[in-house]
C-alpha cells in the first residue's frame, strides 16, 4: 500500500473508485491542498485507490472546536473503500501517515472528529491514542442527492486529540 499526497492526475480515478457525487469531493480537497490549506492523502493498493484523508491546517471549521483548539490541525474525511476493504489497516496507516507529517510541520497535536452514530471508527482513533477532548460539536455539510434536491445534514460530533512527537531538527 502506497499513501501519498494526491495529484491532478488522481481525480478521476479517485471519482470512478470512491465516487462522491455530484459535490465532486474530491476536486474541492484537491483545491485546499493547491491553496495550501490542506494536505489531501491518498491509500493505494495496485493503482487503484482505497482511501483518504485530509489534513485541515488551520483546523476544524466547527466554531466550538475551532476556539478550543486554534493551532490543531483536523484530520477530516477519513475513509476506505469499498467496505469490504474495512480493517485491513489501510484507515490506521492513512492517520498514520498524516499524523508524521503534522509532526514534521512542527504541531504538537492533531485532532478529528468522531460521529456519535460510529463507535467502530471512536474505538480505532482510541486504541491509535487519541484523547477525548469533552468538546461537542455538530458536522455540518450538505449533499446532493441523484434528482439534484441539496440536502443540509449536521451529525453530532465530539472531538479527539493526539500529542505528537515533533523532530527536533539539529543545527550542527
Amino acid at each position: 500500500m502506497i499513501i501519498r499526497e494526491c495529484h491532478e492526475d488522481d481525480l478521476s480515478l479517485l471519482e470512478h473508485h470512491i465516487p462522491s457525487g455530484r459535490i465532486r469531493v474530491h476536486e474541492v480537497r484537491f483545491h485546499r491542498q493547491q491553496q495550501g490549506l490542506s494536505t489531501f492523502l491518498t491509500a493505494w493498493i495496485d493503482d487503484i485507490p482505497v482511501g483518504h484523508g485530509e489534513i485541515r491546517w488551520r483546523g476544524c471549521a466547527a466554531a466550538e472546536v475551532h476556539e478550543r483548539y486554534p493551532d490543531c490541525p483536523e484530520l477530516n474525511g477519513l475513509a476506505v473503500w469499498p467496505p469490504d476493504r474495512q480493517s485491513q489497516g489501510i484507515g490506521t496507516t492513512i492517520i498514520q501517515a498524516a499524523e508524521a507529517i503534522a509532526a514534521q510541520r512542527g504541531n504538537h497535536y492533531i485532532g478529528l472528529g468522531v460521529d456519535d452514530h460510529n463507535p467502530r471508527a471512536a474505538a480505532l482513533y482510541l486504541r491509535l491514542g487519541y484523547e477525548e477532548t469533552g468538546c461537542l460539536y455538530l458536522d455540518r455539510y450538505h449533499y446532493i442527492d441523484d434528482h439534484g434536491i441539496r440536502h443540509e445534514v449536521a451529525d453530532p460530533c465530539r472531538f479527539l486529540i493526539k500529542p505528537l512527537r515533533t523532530r527536533m531538527i539539529s543545527s550542527s
